[in-house]
């Protein structure tokens, strides 16, 4: 493929989604054929002309899989390093991320979680922990979160300190 082919093709894909640079690179070197340098030339033309911009697709990034995918920031950061998106667009994406909203999506996957029988016992709040915790939330949130859902979660304290809390 040629590489204005690739450019209006890529512009194409922008114009229809957001997408990140990176992983555009990937998919023009492995599908379409082109080096790393033709690659690279159409990205920049790309991001001159406004079509591919890492911040904006970091904010639609966060919101969508915050709101369909219920992923913590803990998860949302991984993701995004994953995609090499700069670190100042994944804080600026993340740091615009509603308290109450994350707080809410928390709490709908919890009781999405519940044990039908009303199980309250050690292993079941601890599923449900790790559970919050598998989907990127913060380890103290999810046991503030187990506290409103009016479980006991003393057994589960020691676990705020184990150094999850740092993991970015």
């Amino acid at each position: 493929m040629s590489v204005s082919a690739a450019l209006a093709r890529a512009a194409a894909l922008c114009s229809v989604g957001e997408q990140c640079a990176s992983d555009l690179s990937l998919k023009m070197r492995r599908s379409w054929g082109l080096s790393a340098s033709e690659a690279d030339e159409v990205v920049a033309r790309l991001r001159a002309e406004r079509f591919l911009d890492d911040a904006r697709y970091a904010r639609a990034f966060v919101h969508d899989k915050l709101a369909f995918n219920r992923w913590g920031r803990l998860r949302l950061r991984r993701e995004l390093r994953a995609k090499r998106i700069a670190a100042e667009a994944i804080d600026a994406a993340l740091a615009a991320i509603d308290e109450v909203a994350y707080r809410d999506t928390l709490l709908a996957l919890l009781r999405a979680k519940l044990p039908q029988g009303g199980d309250t016992s050690p292993q079941a709040r601890a599923r449900l922990l790790r559970n919050g915790m598998s989907h990127g939330f913060e380890t103290s949130l999810v046991i503030d979160c187990l506290r409103q859902l009016a479980l006991d979660t003393h057994d589960l304290e020691p676990l705020i300190d184990d150094g999850a809390e740092g993991l970015d």
